[in-house]
């Protein structure tokens, strides 16, 4: 018994103290970003970036703002990454719908096929897709930009949402038809409703990709003014010196809006990633 008790406790020991470590490691560098944020060119030239900072300041936070143009990048970034969200959930809800709930023909080599699209690097597809989109005459538009994060998207989020739709069970769908609901009143009033948790936590997830994106911007975007936000950063980095706290001031500004919709749907992301781990 006394041995048992000891494994148990050296286990929890060992246990607990991995997981500060790897919350210690995983938050230092964020901390190291935010610190710096604060601090003066000088500062940071004389002493290193990692050293215990001696000035503190906020016009780090001014320069980032004005030399990159932030506030229209936030903007861009709001206009690419909010409707990508809302289509490329909807369009994914509505095929894992038909895929899950009806009995089509090859369901699973079609969901095989949209998920192994996600497989590719897209390194490989940059330069296909860059052609593409000149000669359609819809390079350099953000409407481009969102026509890719979806095709990219849709097959991963269907895949997601297939599984949480097909442990749906049928009854209700069949007590919805015998009621006279058609296929279109199922999927909203019944089907979506109960898929809210997958959505949550998939619009969390996809918010964050979207907007941290910056392979996809610098490739199909040239113009400025349409940069977003990611890109916008990378444009403060000089070629020859690079003032890092500016640098850092940016990429906290850049990295609020994840954080509010992070927390905001906190507890659905968390129940949506709990039920599907069931599932």
């Amino acid at each position: 018994m006394r041995r048992g008790s000891r494994r148990r406790r050296a286990a929890t020991a060992g246990f607990h103290t991995t997981g500060i470590l790897i919350s210690v490691a995983w938050f230092l560098p964020i901390l190291i970003v935010l610190i710096t944020s604060f601090r003066t060119f000088d500062d940071v030239a004389k002493n290193g970036i990692a050293s215990i900072p001696r000035t503190f300041t906020f016009d780090t936070y001014a320069q980032a703002w004005q030399q990159g143009d932030l506030l229209p990048a936030l903007v861009n970034s709001m206009i690419v990454t909010i409707p990508t969200v809302v289509l490329t959930l909807l369009l994914a809800a509505a095929a894992a719908f038909g895929l899950s709930r009806f009995k089509i023909p090859f369901r699973r080599t079609i969901l095989l096929i949209m998920l192994a699209g996600n497989l590719l690097p897209v390194q490989m597809l940059l330069i296909p897709v860059t052609r593409i989109t000149q000669q359609i005459d819809v390079y350099d538009t953000l409407g481009a930009l969102i026509v890719v994060q979806v095709a990219f998207g849709l097959g991963f989020y269907t895949f997601v949402l297939y599984g949480f739709m097909r442990s749906i069970p049928h009854e209700l769908q069949e007590a919805a038809t015998l009621d006279g609901a058609g296929v279109g009143r199922i999927f909203i009033q019944v089907i979506l409703p109960l898929t809210r948790p997958a959505l949550a936590a998939l619009g969390a997830l996809s918010f964050t990709w979207i907007f941290n994106d910056l392979l996809w911007s610098i490739t199909l975007l040239q113009s400025s003014e349409k940069l977003p936000i990611t890109a916008a950063v990378l444009s403060l980095q000089g070629q020859y010196v690079s003032s890092w706290s500016v640098i850092a001031a940016a990429t906290v500004v850049a990295a609020i809006p994840s954080t509010i919709v992070f927390l905001v749907f906190q507890r659905s992301f968390i129940g949506g990633l709990a039920l599907g781990s069931v599932k």
